[in-house]
């Protein structure tokens, strides 16, 4: 199937991050992954929801679609978020929460702000990446000031693979590539090659389990490179 940016069929698009871009956010990172740009904050806050131990810590995730992240205005969610919204903000804390080791930061909660200026396709793997990113900030600025004495975040990422209609596989999916895909999936992935989150589903029509397993593989085998990738750009402080 031909792209209409001309990548590959395997062909990752380009990753850029911006790390520390807002000065007040204990991590933060502004990453674009092609047209599709994501800021994401990392807050540090004391005490843990009441469900929590205080001898662990805790993670929530908040994302939102900002007005004109989109073709056409997308109203604020003030009073009540979406449905897709709350399926992302629960996708992507099951993520972070398997990736922090929360036993290391008792009574203490992590909130991920994740707000998508533009989206080209792929928001919740840039919120990952970013995430990830203003995550490690966060948790090395811990470390410097002696606040942390053991690493608490595991090497991840994030990348999604589509069945296309031609019953051919791509990766990293741009918006018209995610609308036109007979099923979509994506993979969170730690550098050896371990699951975090699977997430997708066919479109209207079961998915082989061969297909399945074929997406499964491309995005795992892409993991690496995207680690390599967010880990040559946390220098690039702004």
């Amino acid at each position: 199937m031909k792209r209409k940016d001309g990548r590959a069929a395997q062909e990752l698009r380009p990753l850029t991050l911006r790390m520390g871009y807002v000065h007040y956010a204990e991590g933060s990172a502004l990453v674009e992954l092609g047209h599709t740009k994501v800021l994401v904050n990392v807050s540090l806050t004391d005490g843990v929801p009441r469900h929590v131990s205080g001898r662990e810590g805790w993670l929530m995730a908040e994302y939102n679609l900002l007005p004109r992240s989109t073709k056409e205005r997308k109203e604020r969610e003030r009073q009540k978020i979406s449905g897709r919204t709350a399926e992302i903000q629960r996708f992507l804390g099951r993520a972070f929460r398997a990736a922090l080791d929360l036993s290391l930061l008792p009574n203490k909660t992590v909130v991920i702000d994740a707000d998508v200026i533009q989206a080209d396709g792929g928001t919740r793997v840039a919120s990952l990446l970013g995430g990830y990113a203003a995550l490690h900030m966060a948790m090395d600025r811990l470390v410097n000031q002696g606040k942390l004495d053991e690493w608490p975040l595991t090497e991840f990422a994030a990348v999604s693979v589509g069945w296309m209609s031609d019953d051919s596989l791509l990766l990293d999916l741009t918006q018209i590539e995610d609308e036109n895909a007979w099923a979509d999936l994506t993979v969170v992935a730690t550098q050896s090659g371990d699951i975090i989150e699977l997430h997708g589903a066919g479109e209207g029509r079961p998915v082989p389990r061969s297909t399945y397993q074929a997406m499964l593989e491309m995005g795992l085998a892409h993991i690496p490179e995207l680690v390599r990738r967010v880990h040559a750009q946390l220098k690039n402080r702004v």
